[in-house]
């Protein structure tokens, strides 16, 4: 398709993407979007933690929010590939909005409850927007691809990731520097005007098409499709599954609280900053993966990369330095980014766009609700086994993994971006 408003860009351009208008309107609504959930997170772990002083607790939120976005990940993937993506994000943020309105009146304490109740009807509104958030990523994947021009996949990924990430950041920082000044009301009020603005940005994105779902197949053979094109893809297979176990062992960032309240003592403040820190590291990676692509020699980065996560949760687990956890999250946050980057980078360019939705739903269930369930496990093991020695664990298994991944995974190993580019 012929577009004049792309004979100016090439692809060794690192700001092409950003003259297309409807992307701008798209990393927009990302970025408000991000801002207010990573804002929400952080809010809704300090204040449970600070209700109930259980890192189970905390672990809880993860899977309260995991189970449905698994449960409606296959459909919401083959929605997002029978009907107009543009509709499904605008009717999730409208439902963020709700969801967050009802933390808003949970917190106002406009009717006195016993805690319990509180506790658990704060659990009820997370799992609605796990449902929620189940149906957004495999649209937003959609919707990127529809905004942009194929060529450009790599250059819209890597702007995507490192402007995701700084609103990450912004909001993770927000989070505990809003609360800890006004409290809670005024921090779930903020998130409500974020996602407002971020339903304006989808809306001023031009009209696209539904996709062009081949009909002729039955419902269970359409959503078990995604599932099947990953198993058959080796290398996409291989990154998923290097990143799952990474993610769902290898990640701290559920225990945070007890780190910033009883570890490190920074309180809420601190606890904004050791949630932000990651983020920081990530988009600084992902501006420098703006002009330098992680194209050549991919599968090495990304085996070295997963390692120095690993190891840097090792060492926060064992820092008494608020200073020093902060740079090692922060590295953390950069290594993790490459394999966002390269991950992305794969998706966008070898899956059809008939099957985005459905190839993204499948991520959302290996990457996406792994973070939840990563927390599940965190709060569980720093239940039985202590909060220092379960970070530590985590950190060992995530370098087994790379172990097992270096030597059974050659394809990975080997694999150059480069060459599937020509």
């Amino acid at each position: 398709m012929n577009n004049p408003e792309l004979s100016i860009h090439t692809k060794r351009d690192p700001y092409a993407v950003l003259r297309i208008r409807d992307f701008r309107f798209f990393i927009s609504a990302r970025v408000f979007g991000a801002m207010a959930i990573k804002m929400q997170g952080v809010i809704v772990g300090w204040q449970i933690y600070s209700l109930t002083r259980d890192p189970l607790a905390l672990g809880m939120i993860g899977l309260a929010e995991a189970i449905p976005a698994i449960g409606v990940a296959l459909y919401a993937g083959y929605l997002a590939d029978k009907i107009n993506r543009k509709y499904i994000v605008t009717a999730v943020y409208s439902m963020l909005i709700l969801c967050t309105l009802g933390l808003l009146l949970l917190s106002a304490e406009i009717i006195q409850m016993p805690l319990s109740f509180t506790v658990r009807a704060m659990y009820a509104v997370i799992f609605l927007t796990g449902l929620a958030r189940g149906f957004l990523a495999p649209s937003l994947f959609g919707l990127l691809s529809q905004c942009v021009p194929r060529e450009l996949y790599p250059n819209s990924s890597a702007w995507n990731t490192s402007l995701n990430q700084i609103s990450v950041v912004i909001g993770a920082a927000a989070g505990g520097l809003i609360f800890a000044a006004a409290g809670f009301s005024i921090s779930y009020l903020i998130n409500i005007f974020l996602l407002l603005a971020a339903l304006i940005m989808i809306a001023c994105i031009s009209p696209k098409p539904k996709p062009v779902l081949v009909e002729g197949h039955a419902l269970l053979d359409n959503l078990l499709s995604g599932i099947r094109f990953v198993f058959r893809h080796q290398i996409l297979l291989s990154v998923l599954s290097l990143d799952l176990f990474a993610v769902l062992f290898g990640g701290a960032v559920a225990l945070l609280p007890i780190f910033a309240a009883d570890i490190l003592d920074a309180g809420p403040q601190g606890l904004g900053l050791l949630r932000a820190a990651p983020s920081a590291g990530a988009f600084i990676m992902a501006v420098l993966l703006i002009y330098k692509p992680p194209l050549q020699h991919t599968g090495r980065k990304l085996l070295w990369c997963v390692a120095g996560f690993g190891v840097c949760m090792i060492f926060f687990a064992l820092s008494r330095n608020f200073y020093l956890s902060l740079f090692l999250l922060m590295l953390s946050g950069m290594f993790d980014n490459v394999s966002v980057v390269i991950r992305s980078i794969i998706m966008q360019t070898f899956t059809p766009d008939e099957m985005k939705g459905r190839v993204s739903s499948v991520n959302s269930m290996f990457i996406g609700s792994s973070n939840e369930i990563g927390a599940f496990e965190s709060g569980v093991s720093a239940k039985f086994f202590g909060t220092i020695p379960s970070v530590v664990i985590g950190g060992g298994i995530t370098l087994a993994v790379v172990a097992i991944a270096t030597i059974k995974a050659p394809l990975l190993r080997m694999m150059s971006l480069d060459k599937k580019q020509e």
